[in-house]
Order: structure tokens, then C-alpha cells, then sequence
């Protein structure tokens, strides 16, 4: 056991050189030093199979760089990165600029937005009118993103071809099973009892898919909007853009790693100010009780889409030290929306999400 666990710690170090070698040579190209001049800084990405890196000409070098580091090389042209990101330009969205493509090299090239996420400006603000001024902010960059629809069909973007359908939302469902019975619960259900759970997702998934669609950036969380130099929002890993339900990104936005569960008024308050956001970017009104009946409805699939990213997190990867700790209070969010006046029964996942949560 300990020679194998030696022989992958050892693997992980030497694929973690070749990623610096890599990254070295192709920011002394870029950057006019040596490889060995090349100031270099690994960034830790979020559950991710990129590589990212802050990189400068040498030490004392005021202009940082982020270099994003791909498993393979890739055709630009067909880089979904590439392509949301020339739709959110276009649409006068907050991304981080491409400065240079190597795609034979597995490298994007793009500003650096520093290191302050908007969970984190969170975390380190007392004044409830900031926060309150921010989150808003945030909000509103929602309904931009949803303004873009048109502009994503006109223009051909990947975005616009693909979907939150039935298949995408099932198989994010059962992802959630998969990992958070088995790989960290180790449930064993009988046949009946798993086919009825699964059933109950099934049909969590299909009418989710048959929901108006608008254009979703798909992992809209706090840690995925940075706080630049100056202050200003911006979006980043938006790679994976698609159609989706209009409530799909405000769910993650205002519930998501949370290590208590949002409070019920604030949140009514952030969908009165989504709403107020829509009317302002032109998009058709929502009614009110469709808005919140399809909002928990999206906070079960959305939130247990979570848990299943944070089970596997924690049983398989053995991240648990970050990752447990948003397993409980996302239960008890989609245990309150199961709740939720107006829902539809789903007995089985429920009484599933019940047991052995105090």
C-alpha cells in the first residue's frame, strides 16, 4: 500500500514537471526570457482538468499573465472556451481577455484578474449595503447572460446547440446518486427501492427539460465571478454555456456552498430583484408563481448536481476537508424545496435525503 501510494505521489510530481516544463518554454517564447527566467505560480483550479498559472517575465515584473494549461492539445477552432467567449464579447459581457492561443501546445493565454473571487470579497466584507450592492451586480449579469440568447442562435455559437435536456439533466442526476449513495453514503438499496429513487430523478429531469430555455453559463457560483483591480465583476469558466431553464443560474448563485442554509426572505429578495433585472434587459415577464414554483424545482436538480461534484469530491478524490463541509447545509436546501408549498411528491429521493440527516 505505502509503495503504491509512493509510485502515484511520484507520478503526480513528474506530470506536475512536464506541466511546468511545458508552461516554462512557452511563456519564455511569449514573454522574450529564458524558461528559467519565467516567474511561475501554480493557481489551484476548482475541481477541474485544467491547469492554470500566473506567470511573469521574471521576479519584480509588475504585468502577471494566466496561462491555462489543457491535458491535450486542441484545434482552436473547434475550442468551446474560445467560442462562448467570443459570444460573451460580443454580447458586452465581463469575460477575461484571450491574449494568445497555442493550441498545439494546450495553452490559452488571458489576463490576469488577480486572486479575489466573489466568494471570497464576500467573506471579507461586513457592510451589508457592499454586499447587498454586489450580489445585485451579480444578478444582473444573470439576466445579461440571458439577454445574449438571440445573439448566441445568430451567430452559431456552441452555446446555442446545446441544452439542459432531458439526457444532460439525467445524467447530472445520476451522477448525484452514483457518488453521494454510493461512492460516500455506500448505500446498498434493494432493486425496488433504487428504481424508485431513480424514477423520482427521471422525472425531475424531464420536466426541468421541457422548461422555456434561455442561455445559461451552466456553473454560476460565487467562485466563478472575480473581482478585478478595479472592482468590477467578471465571469469566468464559461467553457461549458448552454439552454437552459430561466431560474438555472440564479440557484447556484445565491444557494450554492453555502455552509448554512439561505435564509428564505433574502432569497424571495434576490428573485424580486432577478425579475427586476429581466425587465430591465427587455426579456419577456415570468410569472410570478411559475418563477418560483420551476426556482425550487431547479434548486433540487441544481443542488443535488452539487452534492454529487462534492461527494465525489470528498469519497473518491479525497477532498473532503473543503468539499464536506457544503454536503449537509445543500441537503437541507433541497429537502426544503421538496417542501416547498405546490411541489410535486417525490417520495423516494426524499425519505432517501431524510435518513441520517439531523
Amino acid at each position: 500500500m505505502t509503495v503504491q501510494t509512493s509510485e502515484k505521489a511520484a507520478r503526480r510530481g513528474a506530470t506536475g514537471d512536464l506541466s511546468e516544463k511545458r508552461v516554462r518554454r512557452y511563456a519564455g517564447r511569449r514573454l522574450g526570457v529564458t524558461p528559467r527566467a519565467v516567474e511561475l505560480e501554480a493557481l489551484t483550479p476548482d475541481a477541474s482538468t485544467r491547469k492554470y498559472f500566473r506567470v511573469a517575465a521574471g521576479r519584480g515584473t509588475p504585468e502577471t499573465f494566466i496561462v491555462s494549461l489543457y491535458q491535450t492539445p486542441f484545434n482552436p477552432q473547434n475550442s468551446s472556451y474560445l467560442d462562448v467567449t467570443r459570444l460573451f464579447e460580443r454580447a458586452g459581457l465581463p469575460v477575461p481577455r484571450v491574449l494568445d492561443v497555442a493550441g498545439t501546445e494546450g495553452i490559452i493565454l488571458q489576463e490576469d484578474l488577480g486572486d479575489c473571487s466573489l466568494a471570497h470579497w464576500l467573506e471579507e466584507r461586513d457592510g451589508a449595503r457592499e454586499v447587498e450592492e454586489m450580489t445585485r451586480r451579480a444578478i444582473g449579469l444573470v439576466a445579461r447572460i440571458q439577454a445574449a440568447s438571440a445573439l448566441a442562435a445568430e451567430t452559431g455559437s456552441v452555446a446555442a446547440s446545446l441544452a439542459f435536456d432531458e439526457d444532460k439533466l439525467g445524467w447530472e442526476l445520476n451522477y448525484f446518486y452514483d457518488h453521494f449513495f454510493g461512492s460516500l453514503r455506500h448505500e446498498d438499496f434493494a432493486p425496488e427501492r433504487a428504481g424508485a429513487i431513480k424514477s423520482d430523478l427521471r422525472a425531475i429531469a424531464a420536466e426541468l427539460a421541457a422548461r422555456p430555455r434561455v442561455l445559461c453559463h451552466r456553473d454560476y457560483h460565487a467562485m466563478n465571478l472575480m473581482v478585478d483591480r478595479q472592482g468590477e465583476l467578471r465571469v469566468i469558466d464559461h467553457q461549458d454555456a448552454r439552454m437552459g431553464p430561466a431560474t438555472y443560474d440564479l440557484v447556484p448563485l445565491l444557494l450554492e456552498r453555502r455552509l448554512v442554509p439561505a435564509d428564505v426572505g433574502w432569497v424571495a429578495e434576490q428573485q424580486d430583484c432577478f425579475l427586476a433585472a429581466r425587465a430591465s434587459e427587455g426579456l419577456p415577464a415570468l410569472d410570478q408563481a411559475e418563477f418560483c414554483y420551476e426556482f425550487d424545482l431547479m434548486t433540487v436538480q441544481r443542488q443535488l448536481k452539487a452534492i454529487g461534484t462534492f461527494s465525489y469530491q470528498t469519497g473518491v478524490v479525497g477532498r473532503g476537508e473543503y468539499y464536506g463541509q457544503y454536503i449537509g447545509p445543500a441537503v437541507e436546501t433541497v429537502l426544503r424545496a421538496l417542501r416547498a408549498p405546490g411541489m410535486k411528491e417525490y417520495p423516494a429521493l426524499r425519505a432517501a435525503l431524510e435518513e441520517g440527516h439531523g
